[in-house]
């Protein structure tokens, strides 16, 4: 490693989230003054560039303060008369195609830069909006940031490598930004991710990936397994994941290393982010690399505990009498040892901010109550930097009554104090149509997309997130429509409920708009037990075939050609019906006894014949007798009369169409109506000889 020139040195951080509580009297500079110690020790250690993973701004539309403290920072040291020592050898084009300035910022003549900063965007600042823009392209404008690891197609994605070399040291830098992890796990089952390789010496390449996804799994598809990436890669540089996890991990499937440098900010109080925020110096020398974890000392300390009272039955019960005094001075005691753990730790470091971070997670079931928690926070205020949430209650066996809304959903469940930690915004969207009524079910929309609709609302604040949505789907299931050739008001209800049933994976896919990620799959993996999606879903679709066979019925059918103004066809159908029950009754009750000849037949006879030949079925009858046959031909007239119904509500809509039009036919109607008229004849004429048969 002592030939310099050589040898790569690169800074790797993730998810700095610049901007987080920036309001926040006592944290709102937390952010800044990390950010300004990650960048000093990039200068310090003389790097090549500094590579981003993702979720530099914490805010997809940050403030103004925001982006002049950055833009301040990334010219403060970014900027200089350092030479570069390496070059780009890849079509920057292709790698930067998005920018205005399709070049490395640093071989811009009018610009002077000294450490280039290579980032991918990350799902707190990714494009949004018409002109699909971001925050790292102001930065990438103003040439302090290179962005590359776009893709915006949604129906396959190539990433082609940034091509770098310095002496005999060659390295290909991947990087894909943020997308929503269910498309993107099913754009790689579908082998719908390509990454490109280098056509000569591709032995000799040093292969960097940086990747912004969910790494642990969170459910079916809302994952991206390491096992999909391709095997050739040498190290992959994990985003989006907050807990550190630097030191490098071999995937012994695909024999590459995997480093979660995680975030250099804590933006929720849990286990994950209690870890040491590091961030890594990263040396490459042909094929061979070594990783060197660099601690952040301007983070702030951060400590949690979890506590739970019936693993203390000798300290206090439910029972006891002034329990909630016990257990609130019990949780005052731990509080206070963690803050003086903090104190210890920080000794000997003055980067490091006063006042940490505390939060006591608290299990009270088993019959305790809760204290009030914000009272308890008030002990502390001069103490930590959270003291309105330093006490965090929770229930793992027990839960509150539920409280049902109006249409019957469960809200008190779904903002649960166990749950709501962490919890998004397209989540509490996509929980509300699963536990919702049938009745408030979405039709065309999916949960999916109208959850993202609704986050880009809320927290991106896209005011035209959820009318571009609606807009789209409408525009895509018209052109659907209008290709299946669908024309009738009762054909277009029938495919809108197949495509409500679930068949918009198999037969209609509608998730590949930007804004909506929809799981293909998502049916076939197994449901969790508590929400019983699969067994709703599969309900709605048995009713469905129920209603549409329901719609077979003749009394049915006739309601619902009157309701459409078809009274001719109707007219046809009822006449037909009468006329055959008619001339059946008429030949059963006439012809047959006249034919027969058959005599008045004598009541008492008539009786006891026909209570003996139930006591003894072997006496049998003639069976030309004359009473038989009259059975008999009653039984066949009811079987003539069920066929004629059967038959007459089952009439092909092209047939109900064609005399539908003879009435209503619009006088605007195109030339090709015509031809479809003419169709509608061809094929409905064999059908109407079999009814004139039939009569």
């Amino acid at each position: 490693w002592l030939h310099a020139d050589d040898t790569f040195k690169i800074l790797i951080a993730t998810d700095i989230h610049l901007g987080y509580l920036e309001k926040d009297a006592v944290r709102g500079n937390d952010t800044f003054n990390t950010f300004d110690e990650i960048l000093k020790c990039a200068k310090q250690n003389q790097v090549d560039f500094i590579l981003l993973g993702g979720d530099l701004f914490h805010e997809n539309k940050p403030s103004r303060r925001c982006l002049h403290s950055c833009i301040s920072l990334l010219r403060k040291y970014c900027m200089g008369d350092t030479p570069i020592l390496f070059d780009v050898l890849s079509d920057q084009a292709v790698n930067f195609s998005n920018s205005k300035f399709p070049w490395v910022n640093y071989q811009d003549e009018n610009l002077n830069i000294s450490i280039p900063v290579f980032s991918v965007h990350g799902n707190h600042d990714d494009p949004t909006g018409a002109d699909g823009l971001c925050a790292l392209d102001l930065l990438s404008s103003a040439g302090l940031v290179n962005h590359f690891g776009r893709s915006q197609s949604v129906e396959r994605i190539e990433i082609s490598p940034v091509l770098l070399q310095k002496g005999s040291t060659k390295l290909a830098l991947y990087g894909i930004g943020s997308i929503p992890d269910e498309r993107l796990y099913r754009m790689f089952v579908n082998n719908q991710v390509t990454m490109l390789r280098p056509k000569e010496d591709q032995d000799q390449w040093f292969n960097l990936f940086t990747i912004h996804q969910n790494r642990s799994k969170h459910g079916a598809t809302n994952y991206i397994p390491e096992q999909f990436l391709d095997d050739f890669l040498d190290l992959v540089v994990w985003g989006h994941e907050h807990e550190c996890l630097i030191n490098p991990s071999r995937n012994e499937q695909r024999l590459f290393y995997v480093t979660q440098p995680g975030s250099s900010v804590a933006t929720s109080l849990s286990p994950g982010e209690a870890v040491k925020k590091h961030i890594g110096l990263l040396r490459v020398k042909g094929r061979k690399m070594n990783l060197q974890k660099i601690p952040l000392h301007t983070v702030r300390q951060f400590f949690i505990q979890d506590l739970v009272l019936s693993e203390h039955p000798d300290l206090f019960n439910p029972d006891m009498p002034k329990v909630n005094q016990r257990v609130e001075a019990f949780c005052q005691e731990k509080v206070e040892a963690m803050i003086e753990e903090a104190e210890r730790d920080r000794l000997g470091n003055p980067l490091t901010p006063e006042k940490p971070l505390i939060r006591l997670r608290v299990d009270y079931s088993g019959g305790f109550e809760a204290f009030n928690a914000t009272r308890f926070s008030q002990k502390f205020v001069e103490q930590v930097a959270n003291p309105k949430d330093v006490v965090h209650f929770i229930r793992q066996k027990e839960y509150k009554a539920k409280v049902k809304g109006e249409e019957g959903v469960d809200f008190g469940q779904l903002l649960s104090h166990s749950s709501t930690e962490g919890l998004r915004v397209e989540d509490l969207v996509k929980e509300y149509f699963l536990t919702a009524e049938k009745t408030v079910q979405l039709s065309l929309l999916t949960e999916q997309g109208m959850g993202k609709a609704v986050q880009e609302y809320v927290d991106k604040e896209e005011k035209d997130a959820i009318e571009e949505l609606i807009r789209y789907q409408l525009e895509k299931t018209q052109r659907h429509l209008q290709q299946r050739g669908v024309l009738t008001e009762e054909e277009i209800d029938q495919e809108v409920q197949r495509m409500e049933r679930g068949e918009r994976g198999e037969d209609l896919d509608l998730s590949d708009e930007p804004d909506v990620s929809m799981d293909s799959d998502e049916d076939s993996a197994p449901p969790p037990p508590t929400r019983g999606r699969g067994r709703g879903g599969r309900g709605r679709g048995r009713g469905q075939t129920t209603a549409r066979r329901g719609r077979g019925l003749f009394l049915s059918k006739i309601y619902s050609l009157m309701r459409k103004g078809k009274l001719y066809l109707c007219m046809y159908i009822l006449t037909t019906a009468f006329v055959c029950m008619c001339g059946c009754v008429l030949c059963v009750n006439v012809f047959v006894p006249v034919c027969l000849g058959a005599a008045e037949p004598k009541p008492a006879g008539r009786a006891r014949s026909q209570k003996a030949s139930v006591v003894n079925p072997t006496q049998g009858r003639n069976i030309m007798d004359g009473e038989w046959l009259l059975c008999f031909s009653n039984l066949s007239v009811c079987v003539c009369i069920i066929v004629l119904i059967y038959y007459s509500s089952s009439i092909p809509p092209s047939f109900s169409s064609l005399h539908s039009a003879a009435f209503l036919a619009p006088p605007q109607r195109p030339s090709r109506g015509a031809v479809a008229a003419k169709s509608y004849t061809d094929e409905v004429s064999p059908s109407h000889s079999h009814l004139c048969l039939l009569l």
